[in-house]
């Protein structure tokens, strides 16, 4: 990948210690993304922090197993903040009340983010549970061309792509 344009060989040894940490979200009312990262992706509520006076509220999830996170507020802070693939989802409080109210999923014009991505052992079975459970599809792994890839979208229509680890057979 040497070759790309603009790619240099090797990292400058100054951000050999830099970890991409997370990516936020914002959610329009925070009880469904919940919902939808927790339960039906697996997430494990890792931090919460409420700012009432600034109206909003940061939760943080990631893919791992609860017992890894520590307890002690100011481990747990330094666990979070060197840990990567780190969602954090943005609730500015009052938004779940209005039902005019949305936010831009990035995949309307005029485009912008495109999606967040999750990786499964079995594609086939997550889509299953995914129709099982209700949750809308953008693209199953039937549309289109690429039928290894499925997209589903979360509460506020961000698109989540899902992958198999290992190549479809």
């Amino acid at each position: 990948f040497d070759n790309l344009p603009g790619v240099t060989a090797q990292p400058d040894a100054a951000t050999r210690e830099f970890v991409f940490n997370h990516t936020m979200l914002r959610a329009k009312n925070l009880e469904p993304s919940l919902d939808f990262y927790t339960r039906v992706l697996g997430f494990t509520v890792v931090d919460h922090k409420d700012f009432p006076d600034a109206k909003f509220s940061l939760t943080f999830l990631a893919l791992v197993d609860r017992n890894q996170v520590p307890e002690e507020p100011e481990a747990r802070q330094r666990w979070r903040k060197s840990t990567p693939g780190i969602l954090e989802l943005t609730h500015n409080h009052g938004t779940e009340n209005d039902a005019e109210f949305s936010y831009h999923n990035g995949n309307s014009d005029p485009r912008g983010f495109g999606h967040t991505c999750v990786a499964v052992p079995d594609i086939r079975a997550a889509c299953e549970r995914f129709e099982q459970l209700g949750v809308a599809f953008q693209k199953r792994l039937t549309d289109g061309s690429m039928k290894e890839i499925a997209f589903i979208k979360d509460p506020d229509g961000y698109w989540v792509e899902v992958i198999q680890f290992t190549p479809l057979s």
